[in-house]
């Protein structure tokens, strides 16, 4: 049995708490929180756990094996370094940390340690992302071209973060995911503040690699529909992941374009329009998979999908964001 604890019941905490409870495998003891009425909406729900607005006490509590923390990105280090000190594993909610500094120190710490620093990308979990990975190390699409995804809502705006750390992280976690011996070499982001006076609420990333692969992500707070699309194009194939559809979210084109570069004029594009193959998806929750991974890699029966180097990948691509909009330039990576 693993003993949980929850710290963090704002908005994705009560999930945990929620998926966590379910599994038979887990014992949730502690949920924490340092608001009074995110601890009122939920422990009604749930008569066995303690609750507490003092997290230290449950590092003291040796029977806690895992911290999952789900509170705001800032908080993220201290939190989860306090717990690895205390020889907890750790599940944190994305990002793992706002620099790039301290998700190194924490990666190392964990290994001085002998524990897991898993991060919560959730998205890695979902069944159509799992399919698309399945293409793809099946060469299914043939040579890799580009990666193209559109987040896009109206709301929620954030105090304390711009749309790219809002948004930007689930599609840096698919996209790191899919692709990761694939590694960036330049990244270009513009963004702008139409409504927001502090923080950008629309922006579109380009992010280039050494093999010529491209990814480009637009997110937005600004849009009068909810979107959430996704094109991932090789020479061979395209898939289409739309995670507002119900009951196709995925489609694969055998589309592409060819060039015989044999002849004198070499430019004489073919267009291919084959078949569109749509595959059957499961609908089981992304969370439920994620927790069940997170209790086998505790237990040494698998090991992490998204570890401390995984979360790392996405804050240091959120950072060279806030970097290139600062300067209005393109960045390294």
């Amino acid at each position: 049995m693993i003993t949980v604890a929850i710290v963090g019941l704002g908005y994705w905490g009560p999930n945990l708490l929620r998926v966590f409870s379910s599994n038979k495998e887990c014992f949730v003891k502690y949920g924490c929180d340092l608001l009074d009425k995110n601890i009122d909406k939920i422990k009604n729900k749930y008569p066995s756990v303690i609750f507490t607005k003092d997290y230290e006490s449950i590092l003291n509590d040796k029977s806690v094996d895992l911290v999952c923390i789900a509170t705001p990105p800032e908080t993220h280090f201290k939190i989860a370094e306090d717990a690895l000190q205390k020889r907890k594993h750790i599940l944190i909610e994305k990002p793992m940390t706002v620099s790039v500094e301290t998700g190194e120190q924490l990666i190392n710490l964990a290994k001085e340690k002998n524990r897991l620093i898993m991060v919560d990308h959730t998205f890695v979990f979902s069944p159509p992302v799992i399919k698309m990975k399945e293409l793809i190390e099946n060469n299914e699409l043939g040579k890799p071209l580009y990666f193209d995804s559109e987040r896009i809502n109206l709301g929620l705006l954030q105090e304390k973060i711009n749309v790219i750390w809002d948004l930007a992280p689930h599609d840096f976690s698919i996209l790191t995911y899919l692709f990761p011996n694939f590694k960036p070499n330049s990244l270009t982001a513009v963004g702008s503040k139409q409504i927001h006076s502090n923080q950008e609420d629309m922006a579109h990333v380009t992010i280039k690699y050494n093999n010529q692969f491209v990814a480009h992500a637009h997110v937005s707070w600004l849009s009068p529909v909810k979107m959430r699309k996704m094109i991932i194009s090789g020479d061979n194939k395209m898939i289409l992941y739309d995670d507002m559809s119900l009951n196709e979210k995925i489609r694969v084109y055998t589309r592409g374009i060819d060039i015989d570069f044999s002849k004198e004029t070499p430019f004489n594009p073919i267009y291919r329009s084959g078949d569109i193959l749509i595959p059957k998806i499961s609908d089981v929750e992304p969370l439920g998979l994620e927790v069940e991974h997170v209790v086998n890699c505790i237990k040494g029966k698998e090991k992490p999908k998204v570890d401390g180097k995984a979360g790392l990948a996405v804050v240091k691509l959120l950072r060279a964001c806030d970097e290139s909009m600062k300067s209005n330039k393109e960045v390294k990576v």
